[in-house]
């Protein structure tokens, strides 16, 4: 080796030489941060905010399973691990099990949540004679829409009587919530979910006893019952005839959209809203004002914990010698819990419900009422009691938006304790610290506070926006502030004082103040849809994008240190990756074979089907990312009374049959063969997605590659859960079924 080589050799083992120490260095470092950084979260008690996160997870893989889990089992897991976090509560083994446990409670409670409610499902379409209580009934401008709880069923397949069915109706109704009628009625089995992976309509029908839905046929008769209805029956029935009443009487007083919606934000009754209005407010990101949520509802607690507190504190005896913050507390629940039960206690209000009443027993118990803490022994209750909460759009971004507007507040909090740390002696504050403290404080207060909240709020709740509702909007900043404002000062309070002088009829001048109020509203919304880019579509994401985005949120919102909220940044990279790769499809097929959607060889979706196809065609189209209207969607398709035949985007035929005469010529022409039917074996196509098939797999989508196609199904194969049951293997030469041609008109999906 010549002398240069040596040298440089040598230089390189000294580099390696000194980089170890170095990196040795950096490695210690990092570790005793993250020693400094766990030993301040566990004094700050924040590990405990995990614990309702990981039964959510035990929630959310209940409904990941297959097939129905044992109960048996599921208790017994519980059990286990319950002990073995007792008993091990003195080493850190026991906070494995503690974790553990918490995921077998989510699971257990999700199993016993399914094992509560169970009931049956209509298996097919079918007419029947049906008896029973109205339970809810929810006027409409052309009809109406109601619950009823079954006391006789004849003549539905199977001879099944569901506990309860929704079913529509037209013209005027004769009869209101609580009244026992018998009717003839046309009753399906509830939707599936249009695309793997989208909404269950059937699940969530299955968690509210909901059996099947359809349509009222011929004369509805009122009739005496053979036996009282319950006396829970009795009082919600009253309840709802109380708010149908007070919800004519708003739309009347108002009129139009703007009666619409005051009648939706007094009552929680939306029925009476056009389809220009919904879209009006969903584009400008304002959808909440006609929800009865978490914003009403904290809203009108605090109208009541104030007043009352203001009303008791008139007397200087009271003020001076009893907790009258307490008793406001208590009075401000008894008042949230009748605002509930008046607006239908619907599971988004008792969700709303459930997180204010932790609150503000808090305050009875001298505890901060605003803390993250609060906020997850709500989630907690949510579990335990209605899992199936976990999965809805609703529970998502009312606990992202709250969880964020928590942790601002907890950091405006520690930066006031910080101000009042007296600093070490002789020993100023670096430049850095002194940014910070700036930056907090515009941020933290003044006129950029609730600006910077909303920011915080819609940031942590854009990634539920998006994959739930494939749209975002940008002009939210905007719009959220200044409706908010105009509702705190007019609606909430209006709808509470014209709801108290409504029976004595003093409240008409009431809703006229309402009403201005919401004109300046929809005003606000007219000019934010208007704006260029007011509503982003986005495309569906890959199934795993949202665990990852969900714990990017958590990440950011539970802890409190900076290394630990770092782990966001990870989350976010692989939720971003994933949702920026969602798997598309080339055709969609919907569960009943009786729609689909293809994509063209110009790139753009076609709908194929009879009828409007405006609830799964607007499903398929916004997963896409496609602005149109279902109605514009029909184009490049060739459609008769036999069915439909279009090209796909790699030149192949397709073909959706709806009558079995055009079945043979399709066979053989066709590559994709879509019947609503059970169609033969003979049937010659490469892919066949008949009744048969569909009953197996539910919704299909399929993406072309070659001469191949990748499937996605929203089925797994052999599942067996109560809202989805195994299919009943049927000879491919059996007669077809009454039922087999379900007509999209016909199924109530609203």
């Amino acid at each position: 080796m010549s002398w240069s080589a040596k040298a440089v050799a040598g230089a390189a083992d000294r580099a390696r030489g000194a980089f170890r120490p170095a990196f040795a260095i950096v490695v210690a470092s990092l570790s005793a941060a993250a020693r400094a950084a766990l030993d301040e979260e566990i004094s700050l008690r924040r590990p405990f905010l995990w614990l309702p996160v990981a039964a959510g997870a035990g929630a959310l893989l209940y409904f990941a399973a297959d097939r129905e889990p044992s109960f048996a089992v599921s208790a017994a897991a519980l059990a286990i691990l319950s002990a073995l976090a007792f008993l091990a509560r003195a080493h850190r083994a026991g906070a494995l099990f503690l974790v553990l446990a918490c995921v077998a409670g989510g699971f257990f409670a999700s199993v016993w949540r399914a094992a509560r409610v169970d009931a049956p499902i209509v298996p097919r379409a079918g007419v029947g004679f049906l008896t029973g209580f109205v339970e809810e009934l929810d006027p409409r401008p052309n009809g109406a829409r109601f619950i009823l709880r079954l006391a006789s069923a004849e003549g539905l397949p199977g001879d099944v009587v569901p506990l309860r069915v929704r079913l529509t109706t037209r013209g005027d109704t004769k009869f209101s919530a609580g009244d026992f009628i018998a009717l003839k009625a046309r009753v399906l089995p509830p939707a599936h979910a249009a695309l793997p992976g989208g909404y269950d309509f059937s699940r969530d029908a299955y968690f509210a006893g909901l059996g099947g839905v359809g349509n009222a046929l011929g004369r509805i008769d009122v009739m005496p019952p053979p036996d009282p209805a319950p006396l829970s029956l009795r009082f919600f029935a009253a309840v709802d005839r109380l708010r149908n009443d007070l919800s004519a009487r708003v739309y009347r007083a108002l009129g139009g959209d703007t009666g619409a919606i005051a009648a939706a934000m007094v009552t929680g009754k939306r029925d009476f809203l056009s389809e220009e209005a919904k879209e009006l407010i969903r584009r400008a990101g304002i959808f909440h004002i006609i929800t009865i949520s978490g914003v009403q509802m904290t809203l009108v607690a605090g109208i009541f914990f104030v007043g009352f507190r203001r009303l008791l504190a008139l007397s200087r005896a009271l003020a001076l010698n009893y907790p009258i913050k307490k008793w406001a507390a208590a009075l401000a629940i008894v008042g949230a819990v009748l605002y509930d039960i008046g607006t239908g206690s619907r599971v988004g209000t008792e969700r709303a419900l459930i997180m204010t009443t932790i609150m503000l027993v808090a305050v009875l118990f001298d505890r901060p009422s605003l803390s993250m803490r609060n906020l997850a022994l709500a989630v907690g209750v949510i579990v335990a009691f209605q899992p199936e909460a976990l999965l809805g759009a609703s529970f998502q971004l009312s606990f992202a938006a709250v969880a964020a507007l928590v942790a601002v507040y907890e950091a405006r909090g520690a930066m006031i304790e910080r101000r009042r740390e007296t600093p070490p002696f002789g020993r100023a504050p670096s430049r850095f610290v002194r940014w910070r403290e700036s930056a907090g404080e515009l941020l933290l207060h003044g006129p950029a506070a609730p600006i910077f909240a909303t920011l915080c709020a819609t940031s942590a709740t854009a990634s539920f926006m998006a994959g739930d509702f494939h749209e975002l909007s940008p002009y939210v900043l905007i719009g959220n502030p200044l409706t908010l404002a105009i509702i705190e000062f007019f609606a909430v309070p209006g709808a509470l004082v014209g709801a108290f002088l409504y029976p004595f009829g003093l409240d008409g001048p009431v809703w006229r103040y309402v009403g201005f109020g919401i004109d300046l509203v929809t005003a606000i919304a007219r000019l934010i849809a208007a704006a260029p880019g007011s509503s982003l579509p986005v495309k569906s994401f890959a199934p795993f994008a949202m665990v990852f985005l969900s714990l990017a949120v958590l990440s950011l919102v539970l802890w409190r240190t900076w290394l630990f909220r770092a782990m966001a940044i990870p989350f976010a990279a692989l939720g971003l990756f994933g949702a920026a790769n969602g798997e598309g499809f080339d055709l969609a097929v919907a569960p009943s074979g009786d729609a689909a959607a293809l994509r063209l060889p110009s790139g753009e979706l076609a709908l194929l089907g009879r009828g409007k196809l405006s609830f799964v065609g607007e499903q398929w189209l916004r997963a896409d990312a496609d602005v149109r209207a279902p109605a514009d969607a029909r184009g490049g398709v060739s459609c008769d009374e036999f069915g439909c035949v279009a090209r796909a985007i790699d030149g192949r035929a397709v073909a959706l049959v709806t009558d079995r005469k055009a079945l043979i010529e399709d066979c053989s022409k066709a590559a994709i063969v879509i019947a609503p039917f059970y169609a033969p074996e003979g049937c010659g196509a490469p892919i066949l997605l008949d009744r048969r098939k569909l009953a197996e797999t539910g919704a299909v989508t399929l993406r072309f590659s070659g001469e191949a196609a990748q499937w996605r199904t929203a089925r797994s194969p052999g599942e067996d859960r109560p809202w989805s049951r195994t299919p009943r293997r049927r000879p491919a030469s059996a007669p077809p079924a009454p039922g087999d041609l379900a007509s999209d008109d016909a199924a109530p999906m609203d």
